[in-house]
């Protein structure tokens, strides 16, 4: 009888998982570090430039109603429609992460800035919502913005 339970025993044990420990306030700390990053990119490099530097593989937009999927894609639209002179701002207020500690997402206000045809700086405020998906790299880019 002993032999028997030994290998249900050793099976349970090899298919028992144990799911290490998220810690979710580092992970959030880590987010709005990307966040921040992010930001000072677009203030110091341009739009589009961050906003291609940030983005997953695999990220996707929304603009003008339309739906604009993937980095390379996402890189090409700013390119075509970003003027170099505008200036977009942001925080998020706040953090949630997957208690996988995969993915998370943000939300918080934005300032965007830009000259009229005149050179008259037009500004708008607004919210955002972000997800974001930690890479293989162990960095995070935003899958949705």
């Amino acid at each position: 009888m002993k032999i028997k339970a030994l290998p249900l025993f050793a099976l349970l044990v090899a298919c028992s998982t144990t799911t290490p420990k998220v810690d979710i306030g580092t992970l959030k700390a880590e987010i709005m570090q990307a966040e921040k990053n992010f930001n000072d990119m677009a203030a110091e490099k341009g739009v589009a430039e961050a906003f291609a530097a940030f983005a997953a593989e695999e990220a996707v937009i929304k603009r003008g109603g339309k739906l604009i999927k993937g980095r390379i894609a996402i890189a090409e639209w700013y390119e075509n429609n970003s003027d170099p002179d505008e200036k977009l701002t942001w925080k998020p207020d706040f953090i949630e992460v997957s208690s996988s500690g995969d993915l998370a997402y943000t939300y918080g206000g934005f300032e965007f800035s830009y000259p009229d045809s005149t050179g008259t700086i037009i500004t708008s405020t607004g919210s955002f919502h972000s997800v974001w998906k930690r890479q293989a790299d162990g960095s995070w880019k935003f899958v949705w913005d």
